[in-house]
């Protein structure tokens, strides 16, 4: 059994959820659960200058940061993929 990670959600990114159409949240909420048991799952990209990691579930992007150390995920931001790395 793998060691878990324990999920952490910015304020930020969870203030973006409200707006995402609830089929599209239950599937981002599902991928995020899925982070704490893999948190660099198959199609995962590592974001360039950052510690950071991008995954896609649809037309939307969740960007996170893993701390190997502490076990831990942080989500840092929730969007649509047009609006999310600005």
């Amino acid at each position: 059994m793998p060691a878990l990670y324990s999920l952490r959600i910015k304020r930020s990114a969870e203030k973006e959820l409200p707006g995402i159409p609830k089929t599209d949240l239950r599937r981002i909420v599902r991928k995020i659960s899925s982070l704490a048991t893999d948190p660099r799952p198959p199609g995962c990209e590592r974001l360039f200058g950052d510690d950071a990691y991008r995954i896609r579930q649809g037309d939307y992007r969740i960007l996170y940061t893993v701390d190997d150390n502490e076990r831990t995920v942080e989500i840092i931001k929730i969007g649509h993929r047009r609006e999310v790395y600005r």
